[in-house]
This record gives C-alpha cells, structure tokens and sequence, in this order.
C-alpha cells in the first residue's frame, strides 16, 4: 500500500458492502471507518448490525463516497459496476472482495481485510478464533458422520461449492444434498427431501409461523412430521450469508445445535 494512501494512523475506509462491512467493523479502528453500506443495520443480514449503527451509513451511490473522501473503498463484484467505475474515474482506489466459498477463501479474505486496514495482527487472531471452533464443532461431530441437509425456501439447497457444504464437512459431517445430484446448489421436491431421509435439516430460523409461501415449505406436514424441533438444526443467517469473523460464531452454533439434537 503506498504512502498516499496509507496515513500514520491507518487508512481511512468506505465499505459499501455488508459482507465486506463486517470484515471492517472486526479489524479496523473506530477512527478509520467512514461509512458503511446501507444495509449495514440490517439485523437479518448482518452479524454486526447492533455495532454498525455507531457509523454512518451510505446511500448505495458515488455521491456520498465522494463527499467522505476515504482512502479505500471496499467494494464487492456485486456493487453497481457504474458505481464502481465513476469511483475509479474519480480517483478513488477500490479494494474488491468476491463471495467466499470456502474455508480456505475466508482465511484468506480475513488476511486480506488484514492488510487493507493495517491490523494483520487482529486478521491473525481471528483466523485462530475460526480454526479453534471448527475444532470444537469436529470434536462433536465428527464421531457419528451424520447426514445434514442444508434446506431453505421453497426447498433450495446447498450442495458442492457453497460456504454451508465447506463448514458441514470441515466439521465431520456429511452434506446430503450431494446425494440429490443438483451439483453447486438447486430445488429440491418435499418427496424427494423425504425420500432421502437425511439425520437432520439445517435451517435458519426456528418457530412455527410462515410469513410467505417459501417459509410454509419449510413448515409443511411432512418435514414437521419427519423433522420435528430435535431434528432441525438452526443457524440463523446472518452468521452464514458472509464468510468472514462471524463464523467462528456459527460454528460454535453448530456446535450447541448438535449437542441438543442429539441428547
């Protein structure tokens, strides 16, 4: 990182991203942080949404970013690519993140997040927090190999290359949804869900009421009757939809939500 960029203090930020978000709230400064994307506050999304109402919170646009004059911007390849351009054109210098998949990915987004902020230390620390709660989660899990099908709306699930199959089979577990041969991720029927008769469902929210039609899947007869309560694993979303600090977190719910499905 050059001089220009990087002050005494360490850079100044911009995340317009809420994955990219968290990554700066766990390793940068108070001071350093500028603003932080406009769903930043969104508990459902965000890990750290309580702590994100400390900053203040961008529209989505150039404006705003341009007002702050921040050192870096972080962005991910999902922002408007206009929005990234006329940043660029302005001079601003933009960091970009991709989505994670992997483990191995989130070490290496921590890392990375490490290094933009000037804190390799905190990035250190917090892939030595990940590593330890995936060993509690394995210590757990690992003995039975049960099998787990990741289930959302509608019935979609995650299969091979998404973050949910890299943290169930890190741990020992098995993700059933290989067994569908719907490749990355896909639908899958409620007959063949039962059909296939996983040891436990992994969703993201317990209870009984169903908001939309894609939640009443979830809550249909036959999964209540196959996967009552002691066979639901719950790992609420915002500890999963990004790879990055949170997942420590997740996989320490992991590793409670086994202990109580299988006592």
């Amino acid at each position: 990182m050059s001089a220009s960029i990087a002050s005494a203090a360490g850079p100044r930020i911009v995340s317009m991203n809420v994955c990219s978000d968290q990554l700066v709230l766990s390793l940068a400064d108070p001071d350093q942080i500028l603003g932080l994307s406009r769903f930043s506050r969104d508990a459902w999304q965000s890990w750290a949404a309580e702590e994100a109402r400390n900053f203040p919170r961008l529209s989505g646009g150039a404006e705003d970013v341009l007002l702050l004059k921040p050192d870096i911007v972080v962005v991910s390849l999902f922002d408007k690519r206009a929005t990234r351009d006329l940043l660029k054109a302005h001079g601003l210098h933009l960091v970009e993140f991709t989505v994670p998949r992997t483990l191995d990915e989130v070490r290496d987004q921590i890392r990375a997040m490490g290094d933009v902020v000037q804190h390799p230390d905190r990035a250190d620390a917090e892939i030595a927090r990940l590593d330890a709660a995936i060993a509690r989660a394995r210590a757990v899990a690992s003995a039975r190999h049960y099998r787990v099908l990741p289930l959302e709306r509608r019935g979609f699930v995650s299969g091979d290359g998404s973050l949910i199959n890299s943290l169930l089979t890190a741990t020992g577990l098995s993700n059933a949804a290989d067994e569908l041969d719907l490749g990355a991720s896909g639908f899958a029927s409620l007959e063949a869900i039962v059909k296939l008769r996983p040891d436990f469902i992994l969703v993201s929210e317990a209870g009984d009421r169903a908001e939309d039609e894609g939640r009443a899947f979830l809550l249909h007869p036959a999964l209540e009757r196959f996967y009552p309560e002691n066979k639901r694993i719950v790992l609420p979303e915002r500890l999963t939809v990004c790879g990055g600090v949170m997942l420590a977190e997740a996989l320490d719910r992991l590793t409670e939500e086994l202990q109580r499905v299988t006592r």
